[in-house]
Parts: structure tokens; sequence; C-alpha cells
């Protein structure tokens, strides 16, 4: 009659089950720590910057150019994604478009999910996916628009604070 191949008693199994859940929950902790609903490492210089950035997404929740203008750096420039300069715009630009659009939009709501921050060339670039639903003001009436698409923030340190200088 064959026996079944055996690795030790019960006991002896219990305790290896329990060395080997300890030791992976040891080496779970060894690894960076994550913000909390990112895909960013938790470091205090991160925190900085994603604190900045939910500002700025709660200042696009409640229209408020003030504040925007305020996030925004004095060398703002936005290339429009096209090789065409028409759609480029600066720091002028930027105000006119706020005043332009916002008192057209009525409610708004956005979720960002930050997949990224890197610090290049003394600027700070954030990569998030965007969920934003608004009713917008329109010759038809008011109407809902909802999308999702990825940005980058591009951020730059003045006078000791973060200001954005592309991508709003």
């Amino acid at each position: 009659m064959r026996r079944a191949l055996s690795f030790g008693n019960d006991r002896q199994r219990a305790w290896r089950a329990l060395a080997a859940l300890i030791g992976a929950a040891l080496l779970a902790g060894c690894g960076s720590q994550i913000i909390p609903n990112t895909a960013i490492e938790d470091t205090p210089r991160n925190r900085e910057i994603i604190s900045f950035c939910e500002r700025y997404r709660n200042a696009l929740e409640q229209r408020d150019v003030g504040a925007l203008l305020a996030m925004a750096s004095p060398r703002y420039y936005e290339n429009g994604g096209t090789p065409e300069g028409e759609d480029d715009y600066d720091i002028t630009g930027l105000r006119d478009v706020l005043r332009r659009t916002l008192p057209r939009v009525h409610t708004v709501r956005y979720e960002f999910r930050y997949r990224r921050v890197e610090l290049e060339e003394g600027r700070v670039m954030v990569d998030y996916t965007f969920s934003g639903s608004f009713r917008v003001e329109t010759d038809e009436g008011h109407r809902w628009y909802r999308r999702v698409a990825d940005n980058r923030l591009e951020l730059e340190r003045v006078g000791g604070e973060y200001r954005i200088i592309a991508g709003m």
C-alpha cells in the first residue's frame, strides 16, 4: 500500500503556513506606499503636488476663474495640441478663455485619477485621467456633456509654490 507524501504533521504545516503569511506581509510592507486613490508613490513632495492638483480640480468644479488664474504661472502657455499656432494662447488668452466659457457652464463634476508625477528640467509633469460631467448653456438650452480623457499638467515653482505652466 502506498502512503501519501507528507510534509510533517498538522501542527508543522500550520506553523509553515503562518510563517509564509508573515513573510508575505513583511515583503509587502517593504515596498513603497502609494497615495490613496492614485498610482503615485507616497512622498512628501508628491503629496504636495497632488494636493495642489486637487485644489485645481476643486477650482474647476466651482468654476472659480480667480482661483484658476491664481494657480496659473505668469509664463503659462498652451499650444492647443496642434501644429498650427492659431489656437495657442498665453496667460492673457487663458484669462479670456476662462471668462468666456465658465459662465456658460452651470454644473461641473471632475474626478482625477493620477497616474504619474515626474520631474523634467525643473518642471513637474502630472499625468492623470479625468472623468468630467458638466451642464453647459447652449443656443438650444442646457445640455449635459461627459468626457473621459488623459491630460498632463505642467507645473513649475514660483515663489516657493506650484503654478500651472500648461495643461489647464
